[in-house]
């Protein structure tokens, strides 16, 4: 085991189980903005506009606010599991979890964009990206 002068070590991967907290805040943090920015936005097109065309914005903000959450997620799952908890019952349930959010993303995706990832754009429809 390498020891630096701070006290952190490879070994115990403290350092790893950090950022891994570090980066599962992160993804809680852009759920969070991507809330108020969905209601802000919403609210905003509202005034100028109709109630779908103010719903279909709070769906493409939360959405995409989701999407980056869930992928953070993802992230820093992949970390403590490959670094810090490296059992095989640990990739069994990161394996799940990674199903299961991707199940997530691809949902989120066929809702804001209405076609799922893997399909082109239905032709006249508008670009959300």
């Amino acid at each position: 085991m390498l020891a630096f002068e701070n006290g952190f070590s490879i070994g115990d991967f403290r350092i790893a189980e950090a950022i891994a907290q570090w980066i599962e805040a992160a993804a809680v943090l852009a759920i969070s903005i991507s809330v108020l920015a969905a209601i802000v936005g919403s609210i905003r097109e509202r005034i100028g506009s109709d109630w779908t065309s103010a719903f279909s914005t709070f769906k493409m903000y939360m959405g995409r606010g989701l999407l980056v959450g869930l992928d953070l997620l993802i992230a820093g799952d992949i970390i403590k599991t490959v670094t810090v908890e490296p059992t095989l019952d640990n990739a069994a349930v990161l394996g799940l979890l990674v199903v299961i959010r991707t199940f997530l993303s691809w949902s989120i995706v066929l809702e804001i964009e209405g076609h799922w990832p893997w399909q082109a754009a239905p032709s006249g429809a508008p670009d959300t990206g």
